[in-house]
């Protein structure tokens, strides 16, 4: 009998070490984002080199941007695969929220964020920003020319000159969505309706927008700052323009971060969380693609714009995320009827 004990007592230590080990998370962090590969891909790998985590990232395509990861992060709601979602913008944070697929987090290393670039539940976290703004070609738009006003771009002399990207995908659908509530339904689809009627150029990705300017092919367009700075970088004759100065201001977009509720590796998704959010990082994102710091006491270093020199767009992002589900379908046909 007491043999019999004896085993029985080593089959159910055997039994518990076997599901402590399973069920502990391995050394690794497993991260979707929306931010373009050739800025995000750097920062991860410094996350991994510096806190010995394991990064395993999945990248949104350029024409899918935004929506290709956050519906693979839908789809595995009932068995998450991802610990954290690095979004380009608060808009897909936001959605996550209202499925119940993130979950709350307050970190530490957020202090010195203002609370607007933060979601009231702690949901996401801002930290670096980028903004809407128009690029144009000097070497073709008169400098009596320049656009100061989104209105401006329906105006005769630009017809089939301008170019957005698709506006179902990405910053854009972003900054469409934006517009939408702070015109208004009926001046925002007017604005689009007369854009159409000025013969307005569907780009592929803001990417496409910055390379048809820079080349010349059309006068000018609606893209991100860290497009229009590698357009710079790049040796391009291109201007930068932040519209709306002189009415509803220019669209600031911060990046997020967002816990994925019973991810994997919680421990190692809120350590990721924290490296990401942190000054020195924004401060390497400010360098590499001109992201604007929303941290207080980072130095921007030269041609990084300021926050403080910028009228912005007064978001509500909640508000915002909602219409750009409410306006989808629009955003359909007017894409399917423009091209």
């Amino acid at each position: 009998m007491s043999r019999c004990i004896f085993i029985l007592f080593l089959l159910t230590i055997s039994a518990f070490l076997f599901l402590s080990c399973s069920t502990q998370s391995s050394d690794e962090v497993v991260i979707y984002t929306s931010v373009d590969q050739v800025f995000a891909e750097p920062i991860l790998k410094d996350l991994q080199q510096e806190t010995g985590i394991t990064v395993k990232a999945v990248f949104d395509t350029e024409e899918t941007k935004s929506t290709g990861v956050l519906n693979r992060l839908i789809a595995e709601a009932a068995n998450p695969q991802c610990d954290v979602f690095w979004s380009g913008d608060p808009v897909r944070a936001n959605v996550l929220k209202q499925k119940g697929i993130s979950e709350p987090y307050q970190s530490k290393v957020a202090e010195g964020i203002p609370a607007y670039f933060i979601d009231h539940d702690k949901h996401w976290t801002g930290f670096s920003s980028r903004a809407r703004v128009l690029i144009y070609n000097k070497n073709l738009v008169p400098s009596d020319k320049i656009p100061s006003s989104l209105l401006d771009l329906t105006k005769e002399e630009y017809k089939g000159k301008v170019a957005i990207a698709n506006p179902l995908f990405g910053t854009t659908s972003f900054h469409i969505a934006a517009i939408f509530s702070a015109l208004g339904d009926e001046k925002a689809k007017k604005w689009l309706s007369d854009l159409k009627a000025n013969n307005v150029i569907i780009a592929t990705s803001n990417g496409d927008v910055k390379k048809r300017v820079s080349n010349g092919e059309i006068w000018c367009g609606l893209t991100d700052t860290d497009d229009a700075n590698e357009a710079i970088k790049e040796g391009a004759p291109v201007g930068i323009v932040f519209l709306g100065q002189s009415d509803i201001g220019a669209l600031i977009i911060p990046n997020t971060v967002s816990l994925i509720k019973n991810s994997p590796n919680g421990v190692n998704a809120k350590k990721a969380i924290d490296y990401l959010i942190s000054k020195e990082t924004q401060l390497k994102l400010a360098k590499s693609c001109a992201q604007m710091p929303l941290s207080k006491g980072v130095e921007v270093p030269q041609g990084v714009f300021s926050l403080d020199k910028v009228k912005a767009m007064q978001v509500n992002y909640d508000q915002t995320s909602k219409k750009l589900e409410e306006i989808q379908n629009y955003l359909k046909e007017w894409v399917e009827n423009n091209s």
